[in-house]
């Protein structure tokens, strides 16, 4: 049987995986990762990391003749 906790993580887990296939960035994650790597400096905005992550996304010229 399957506890509260354990479908809490599954849920959690579930929603990462379908922001992450439709490409949304994961804020949290990037925060974790950043205190764990750049504790000395200061991280990005909500606002400033999502910008970001749009042109790294959507700027590539990979491909492109122009």
């Amino acid at each position: 049987m399957l506890e509260r906790g354990d479908l809490t993580r599954a849920g959690r887990y579930l929603a990462q995986g379908l922001r992450l296939m439709v490409g949304v960035p994961d804020y949290g994650t990037y925060l974790a990762h950043h205190q764990a790597t750049h504790p000395e400096r200061a991280p990005m905005s909500y606002e400033e990391f999502f910008r970001e992550r749009q042109a790294a996304r959507y700027s590539a010229r990979v491909g492109k003749c122009c």
